[in-house]
């Protein structure tokens, strides 16, 4: 996808929590869910492609930058902040007929396996789990630095882009097919921050933003502005 990963052994950001026994004394990295979000792109009807976003995101990566290929990544995404721009859009798409929130209020996606792929990136496939239902899925991956950070606290912070694309209805949402598309594209922005080593005074962990809880409302009708 992307341009080339110059960083191989440091595509490990991508990837990792409750890592295999080869890397467990690999070093560990927490997803920052102020700069990692992930959006969605999905037609509205032939007439454009509707964008939504969701932050929030946590997960925990483990790796050894000699050896990238023994990393994993678990990470989860909090559904009820799904934001597309507008209180209809998402009163509906939070819905049961769609993401269904209450239900299933997080999808999470934990990666087995990543490999150089032909575009000179890094191919990182794993399973999705989305309302309910678990799938595999495959990113392609950009890292763009591995470093300390010039802001304080100063910690050695890992940034990463990924897209990946799945079918809605392969994960059970199957509402409106007439007015929303089933191949929703996802493209994900990440940091992640690193944790202290053994042995060394605890870091201070990097300021964090409070976020605003959503609570899903009772489904409503499709609505002109909308879904129609």
């Amino acid at each position: 996808m992307a341009p080339l990963c110059r960083f191989a052994p440091a595509l490990a950001c991508l990837l990792a929590v409750a890592a295999p026994a080869s890397a467990r004394d690999a070093p560990t990295w927490n997803l920052d869910p102020v700069h990692t979000r992930v959006m969605f792109v999905v037609s509205h009807a032939g007439f454009s492609q509707a964008l939504g976003t969701v932050s929030g995101s946590t997960g925990t990566l483990v790796f050894d930058p000699d050896d990238w290929q023994r990393t994993r990544l678990q990470a989860s995404v909090p559904l009820a902040r799904a934001d597309l721009g507008d209180p209809d859009w998402n009163r509906a798409v939070l819905a049961p007929r769609l993401l269904d929130v209450e239900a299933y209020p997080a999808a999470s996606f934990t990666s087995d396996s990543a490999v150089a792929s032909d575009s000179g990136g890094i191919r990182v496939c794993g399973e999705l789990s989305l309302h309910g239902v678990t799938r595999p899925l495959c990113m392609d991956v950009t890292v763009n630095a591995v470093k300390r950070h010039p802001m304080p606290p100063f910690r050695r912070t890992a940034g990463f882009s990924a897209t990946a694309v799945l079918s809605r209805s392969d994960f059970g949402i199957t509402a409106w097919p007439s007015v929303i598309g089933d191949e929703v594209t996802i493209r994900i922005e990440a940091e992640a921050v690193r944790s202290r080593a053994a042995g060394r005074p605890p870091e201070p962990e990097p300021p964090s933003e409070p976020q605003p809880q959503l609570t899903p409302e009772p489904e409503p009708e499709p609505v002109s502005g909308a879904l129609q």
